[in-house]
């Protein structure tokens, strides 16, 4: 570890203290959310700690209510039951039963109170149990009843009952479970948004809520675990999609073409046990994945089958069938698979030989609110679209509903509190198992690079964004502010110190990286291209039918509050003085007493909007417009318009970092020539479709997911380059002879 950087964080800290945090906060409006975000963590934490306490003193109190789930079923009469099931079904759920007819009730119940949107048949195969009551299955409404004359066996049984499914897709789904709202749906999507899922399985839970497993984990030496048995289902761990061993039998899905072609469970461990954990094995050899869905959750009452005895009954098969499976999978198991019990982290993320990129920032990333989110979406898809597996750590240690699922459908565990704890514990027990970091923001870096750095040999990027000091003295020389000087000089000592401890400094244009070697020419530092967006339609917009202007921006920000009143002040008049009627929307989340105040007559102010109305808002604007007079760094809402095809005007601030941008979009920084290039635009179609070609074609070269995952592949291979150089600087001489 390098002595430089501590005392420079010392010096720092003497320097600012928690003053100059304080400060920071309320320059950037964001004091008043962390006073919150610190209540929410505190209630958190002590309602964590009260169900800590009743773990341990043995109460397992009904933590299926405080999840949110429905109350058991009871055993209906079959005569009350009516499954709205369809002969054309979809999807075939195949529940093989051996009597317990209360428990396949209960079952066909919950499907019934929690059918799937796709349509779906359910067949109910009964292996001659001989139970009086099976017949009697044959009142309820929707369900196919076969009931065989001779015993085949669970494995057997459900293989000759799959001959029978008609969907594009087979649930085999046991008789002692209970389908919980959303279940079938989360399973059944996960094959659309993962095209290369081949089995899915679901959560299952006790019927009181506790785990009873989160997936399943396979040793190198053949013994498995059911992950997170007997633990709390809220812990991040267990909430996120990912790859699995294996997933058992309870509740899993797959196509039904794969599972022919795979002849479904294999007949070698009849009559039943380890057959779903070679079924995943043999998903995996025929090269598609085997996934995890935390959102399906299913209820298990586990051993109403065959009991949890393995001296006797078809539960002493489970030994045998251990030996078998070890056997034909010896080589895969050696090779792919850790040691019993070992590296938890690695292992259930089916990690040993892929790296796993730990990415901090101060919240999760809100994607429709802000740039800087946006961002960090597009580094995020990037890690894992080479492969890694992305663990996120929100400094605020706040879970964000919405934004929290969100990164965990997309296969990322969110390390939020209270179960994660501080980031300074965290590291120093998971720290050796975490490959790479990505740090975001100047005092995230701050927090987090000194324990980084304690308890790590693995290489560390820092993503700037933008350029925070600069950004602040713009608006202190706008306003004519020593406070906002002094701040800035501050930011400017923490951006310093960051990018030498750093291994690598990411910015968002080349120049920012040259303004970064000005003042630091003995640091590594670079640009990545900011934003992955999506391929150009191939509709060329029209002016027809298109008026008024729009400034998409999130006013919380304040560059973007001063742009707005800017405009309505010095630029709004010149225009409404050839266009009398000119209208003006200003579209975007948290707008602050001054935006809100702007809004009259032929000035609207939306608040935040939701993705598919601002395409409508751009699908109607005549010219957008970006008035910013301060800021640092490529802004999203510059980089959005030129995409979109809608000309645009802006000022030489909201071009920064757009090499070349002045080609393709009018830039003007006084109000007179603002106005002038956005009259020209209303009122010459011509003008106006030449400039809507050149920016489309500016955007097309230049902002895709590729470039993103290249830098960054490369980023990390020169930080790591250089992370060895730290290290071996910072460790004292070996004595020679």
């Amino acid at each position: 570890m390098s002595k430089a950087f501590p005392s420079k964080l010392l010096f720092l800290k003497r320097q600012a203290g928690r003053v100059r945090k304080l400060a920071y906060w309320a320059v950037t409006g964001q004091l008043i959310r962390q006073l919150r975000d610190r209540r929410a963590l505190i209630r958190a934490r002590w309602d964590y700690v009260l169900e800590s306490l009743r773990m341990r003193a043995g109460v397992r109190s009904q933590l299926r209510e405080r999840l949110g789930l429905p109350p058991a079923f009871a055993a209906p009469e079959p005569s009350a039951l009516v499954l709205p099931t369809s002969d054309a079904p979809v999807l075939s759920i195949l529940i093989p039963t051996y009597g317990k007819v209360d428990y396949t009730l209960r079952c066909l119940a919950s499907i019934a109170a929690h059918p799937p949107r796709v349509a779906f048949e359910v067949l109910v195969v009964d292996d001659a149990s001989g139970d009086p009551r099976v017949p009697g299955l044959h009142e309820a409404s929707g369900v196919r009843l076969v009931e065989r004359s001779s015993n085949l066996g669970f494995l057997l049984s459900c293989n000759d009952a799959a001959k029978l499914a008609r969907g594009s897709h087979l649930l085999l789904l046991n008789n002692d479970t209970e389908v919980m709202p959303g279940a079938l749906d989360a399973l059944f999507d996960t094959f659309t948004s993962h095209p290369e899922a081949g089995l899915v399985g679901a959560r299952l839970l006790y019927p009181d809520g506790w785990q009873q497993e989160a997936g399943g984990l396979v040793w190198d030496d053949g013994t498995a675990w059911n992950y997170g048995h007997q633990d709390d289902p809220r812990k991040p761990a267990y909430n996120y999609l990912r790859d699995a061993d294996y997933i058992s039998g309870a509740a899993i899905m797959l196509p039904l073409p794969l599972w022919r072609e795979l002849g479904g469970f294999d007949p070698h461990y009849a009559p039943a046990y380890c057959e779903d954990t070679d079924l995943a094995f043999r998903v995996r050899r025929a090269g598609r994945r085997v996934i995890y869905q935390p959102d399906a959750i299913v209820i298990h009452h586990e051993g109403v089958s065959h009991g949890t005895d393995v001296s006797q009954g078809l539960k002493a098969y489970q030994i045998a069938n251990f030996a078998k499976l070890r056997e034909r999978w010896d080589a895969t198991l050696r090779a792919n698979h850790l040691p019993h019990g070992t590296r938890l982290m690695r292992a259930r993320d089916r990690a040993l030989h892929r790296k796993i990129t730990l990415v901090i920032d101060n919240n999760l990333p809100e994607p429709d609110r802000d740039a800087g989110s946006r961002c960090m979406i597009g580094v995020i898809e990037a890690l894992q679209a080479r492969g890694r597996v992305v663990k996120f750590w929100p400094l605020n240690g706040l879970k964000t509903p919405g934004y929290t699922e969100a990164l965990q459908a997309r296969g990322v565990e969110v390390l939020y509190g209270p179960w994660s704890g501080s980031f300074a514990a965290w590291i120093a027990e998971n720290g050796g198992e975490i490959d790479e970091f990505l740090v975001s923001r100047p005092h995230v870096a701050a927090a987090t690079l000194p324990h980084i750095h304690a308890h790590s040999r693995a290489p560390v990027i820092f993503y700037g964004h933008d350029l925070h000091h600069a950004r602040l003295r713009r608006e202190a020389e706008l306003l004519g502010s020593a406070a906002l000087r002094a701040e800035a000089a501050s930011l400017l000592a923490e951006e310093s110190a960051v990018w030498q401890a750093a291994d690598l400094s990411l910015y968002l244009s080349e120049e920012e990286v040259a303004a970064v070697r000005a003042l630091a020419p003995d640091v590594a530092v670079g640009s990545i291209t900011p934003y992955a967006l999506p391929p150009l339609p191939p509709e060329v917009p029209r002016p027809e039918g298109r008026n008024g202007l729009l400034f998409v921006a999130g006013f919380g920000h304040p560059p973007n509050e001063d742009a707005a009143c800017w405009f309505v002040a010095e630029i709004l008049p010149l225009l409404r003085a050839t266009l009398p009627g000119l209208d003006l929307t200003l579209a975007g989340s948290k707008p602050t007493e001054k935006v809100r105040a702007l809004a009259a007559p032929g000035i609207e102010v939306t608040g935040y909007i939701p993705e598919e109305e601002l395409t409508r808002l751009y699908g109607r604007a005549r010219v957008i417009i970006c008035p910013l007079r301060f800021g640092a760094g490529v802004k999203l809402k510059v980089v959005e318009a030129l995409h979109a095809g809608v000309p645009l005007v802006t000022t030489p601030v909201g071009a920064q970092g757009l090499e070349g941008v002045e080609a393709a979009c009018a830039v003007a920084q006084e109000p007179r020539d603002f106005a002038g290039h956005v009259l020209r635009l209303i009122m010459d179609d011509a003008a106006w479709s030449a400039q809507a070609a050149r920016q489309r074609s500016y955007a097309g070269d230049r902002f895709s997911a590729a470039a993103i995952e290249e830098r960054l592949e490369a980023g990390f291979a020169e930080a790591a380059a250089r992370a060895a150089l730290r290290i071996s600087a910072a460790e004292p001489a070996q004595p020679t002879g």
